[in-house]
């Protein structure tokens, strides 16, 4: 009754406000540099604005977190592309189980192999004969058999030493492994914090080396594209909005970094972003094209390597790996300044 005089002078009734859409998003890893690019448009209140409640929380590692977009656990997350490879190429019987990539955030895959330079190691044919050491589920690890094709070596004559992440790098220093893989933005700084300087590691970027692979991603599980494409194209033009503060800004963007981990060193993690943004990000087709998009040759043929690579028995659709269909437009995905 109330709102009658309203309607009877022709002013229209304020709409029910309509709550936003809850979207649980699952990182690859820590709280650590990067992840700045996904805990900064939630802390400025950018999802908010797009109607969408979004909480992100730390993943261990791309596999597991997949594995809890699959379940249905998680909405949206944050892998590598090999992973979400190899789980599909594992599960073709599980039509609900499914996925798809719908923004590129790394261009690269961030891997490389890593050595000290005392070792004397100078060159990937150097590797022939030593003890490389990874976790089981490394993705520089997974892929080395990518980089041993594109370099001319026989993995036969290479042993691998396992152990868990936080051992990696200290094994290395010790020498008790003559190499490892990891993640550029990850295991240099893991060495600069056992004493060891930049100028006294040799990095074999993967890039640099032949493997041209496609790296993380920001992925959803087909359920929700298919039930809420509105929210993943806002989810987007969130990211996008705030990946451009990041990249004008990664010092002030890590500090969003403590605010979830409070014992988070804010030096480090701003070095770690700006390596992450250098590597992965910020590259020349980046740069040009904007973010976000990929080519579908290349992604065709990371999607053949990671597959031989992988020994996966179940062939996995490249086309219907990356859904384009909600990217902002190119203009809005360019965040570099020229």
């Amino acid at each position: 009754l109330a709102a009658e005089p309203a309607i009877a002078l022709g002013v229209a009734a304020p709409a029910a406000a309509q709550a936003p859409t809850k979207i649980k998003f699952q990182l690859d890893w820590r709280f650590e540099g990067p992840a700045a690019f996904f805990l900064l448009p939630v802390a400025k209140g950018y999802f908010k604005q797009e109607g969408l409640d979004v909480s992100v929380d730390i993943g261990t590692g791309s596999g597991a977190t997949v594995t809890r977009i699959a379940s249905g656990a998680y909405e949206m997350g944050f892998a590598d592309i090999s992973a979400m490879v190899e789980f599909l190429s594992n599960n073709p019987d599980k039509p609900e189980a499914r996925m798809q990539a719908v923004m590129m955030v790394y261009d690269e895959s961030p891997a490389a192999v890593f050595v000290l330079k005392k070792s004397g190691i100078t060159k990937p044919a150097d590797l022939i004969g030593k003890t490389l050491g990874a976790p089981v589920f490394d993705a520089g690890r997974r892929a080395f058999p990518i980089f041993a094709k594109a370099n001319n070596l026989d993995l036969a004559k290479m042993k691998w030493q396992s152990m868990d992440p936080p051992l990696r790098e200290t094994m290395l220093v010790r020498g008790e492994v003559d190499a490892i893989t990891g993640f550029t933005f990850t295991s240099l700084l893991n060495l600069n914090a056992r004493g060891v300087k930049d100028e006294e590691v040799t990095m074999f970027k993967y890039p640099q080396y032949g493997v041209r692979l496609y790296g993380n991603a920001i992925v959803a599980s087909e359920k929700f594209i298919k039930e809420n494409p509105k929210a993943v194209a806002a989810f987007l033009r969130a990211f996008v909005r705030g990946a451009k503060d990041v990249v004008a800004n990664p010092d002030a963007a890590a500090q969003y970094i403590k605010e979830r981990d409070p014992i988070a060193d804010i030096a480090l993690e701003q070095r770690r972003l700006k390596i992450a943004i250098a590597d992965v990000i910020a590259t020349d087709d980046f740069r040009k094209n904007g973010i976000g998009a990929v080519d579908p040759k290349r992604m065709a043929d990371t999607v053949s390597q990671i597959s031989q690579a992988f020994n996966l028995k179940n062939a996995v659709d490249a086309k219907s790996l990356f859904n384009a269909s909600f990217l902002p437009s190119q203009a809005e995905r360019r965040i570099f300044a020229k």
